[in-house]
């Protein structure tokens, strides 16, 4: 039996490290054996990830509360999966998932099911998180329909726009005099002005 490890991943928003980290201590890890990194989750910069792994010996064990903890996609946690357990030789405990023990089952059998477990959840992970990202992109070109607008309000219009744009409508001013006389750019006087029309001829 080798040495006893756990691992923590959190997002700087995320408050759940307490609660991973009192599940690795019942396990009498030792503090210093314990490895977190509090990163956000779009670059996945884990140093300490990366120390625990150069730690790692064949035989010693590692937990993690969840498989996601090991990567960002299905390939990812496959590959961090397989250099944990194939390359380095350590044991690995998902305390979300007890049929992910590399214990249990060290046969062929044994160790072809928890690989067919390991893809499964694997694959329904990153199904739930592209599935959220689906969701929220929906429901935002939803609102976009509705007239829901995001991002910073436009900035009033000047007050001279009015008289401007009927100028510039008209033929008599360029567009490039009337973003001037707006103080505004010229691409930015354009769709302002594309919006007045729709709004005026409504």
């Amino acid at each position: 039996m080798g040495n006893l490890y756990g691992y923590i991943r959190v997002s700087t928003r995320d408050q759940n490290e307490d609660r991973q980290l009192i599940a690795l201590r019942e396990l009498k890890i030792p503090e210093k054996n314990i490895f977190m990194d509090k990163q956000s989750g779009k670059d996945f910069n884990r140093p300490q990830y990366k120390r625990l792994v150069r730690k790692l010996k064949k035989d010693d064990l590692l937990y993690i509360k969840s498989i996601d903890r090991l990567g960002r996609n299905y390939a990812e946690i496959l590959e961090q999966w397989r250099l944990l357990t194939q390359i380095k030789g350590a044991d690995i405990v998902v305390l979300d998932m007890p049929l992910l023990d590399t214990r249990r089952g060290k046969d062929l059998m044994g160790t072809f099911l928890s690989d067919i477990v390991l893809q499964v959840l694997s694959f329904v992970a990153e199904n739930e998180r592209t599935n959220i990202r689906q969701r929220q992109a929906e429901g935002i070109a939803a609102a976009k329909s509705k007239g829901v607008r995001f991002g910073r309000p436009p900035s009033p219009l000047p007050e001279n726009f009015h008289s401007v744009y009927q100028k510039w409508r008209s033929g008599k001013m360029t567009g490039t005099d009337a973003a001037k006389a707006c103080g505004m750019p010229l691409s930015t006087f354009r769709y302002r002005a594309k919006i007045y029309e729709k709004a005026t001829f409504l």
